[in-house]
């Protein structure tokens, strides 16, 4: 069984979710398609066959969370330090050509929200500066903006 690794944070949102999905969303979803019954004809019944999609897309969701919690391995960002970049650390990078500063966290993948700065782990910028170091040039080539070029200022795991 393959470890997810992500912070406490991240487990926590996924508890979270798993939590509102069991005790709301599930208990909501089977009211709906108690009360699409009630309307008569199923096959006919498009709330029936939309409470009953969605009832499938819950229950989905719930052993794909439970599955992520199991295999969960915090960790504790707070107890890391170096110079080297690894999971957890927080980067201030500068891209070569618009001199534009950057600061990324390296997150577990169910936590990377760029537009917060948590950069998922299996991304190609964060894969391209694990074990790179405060100094140190990271070249990428990316899909949308082609081959990108970041100076790394600044490792800090807080």
């Amino acid at each position: 069984m393959e470890k997810l690794p992500m912070t406490a944070g991240g487990l926590q949102s996924l508890q979270e979710e798993l939590k509102h999905l069991k005790n709301v969303e599930r208990h909501a979803v089977i009211k709906a398609i108690s009360e699409a019954r009630e309307h008569g004809d199923l096959s006919e019944n498009a709330e029936y066959h939309s409470a009953r999609e969605r009832q499938g897309f819950i229950e989905g969701r719930i052993k794909e969370l439970e599955d992520k919690i199991a295999r969960a391995e915090v960790i504790d960002v707070s107890q890391l330090s170096g110079k080297d970049i690894k999971f957890g650390a927080r980067v201030t990078l500068v891209d070569d050509d618009t001199e534009e500063r950057m600061t990324y966290q390296i997150v577990g993948v169910d936590e990377a929200d760029i537009k917060k700065g948590l950069l998922s782990i299996s991304s190609p910028l964060a894969r391209a500066l694990i074990g790179k170091a405060t100094g140190d040039t990271c070249d990428i080539t990316t899909p949308g903006k082609g081959h990108k070029s970041y100076e790394i200022i600044k490792v800090v795991y807080k």
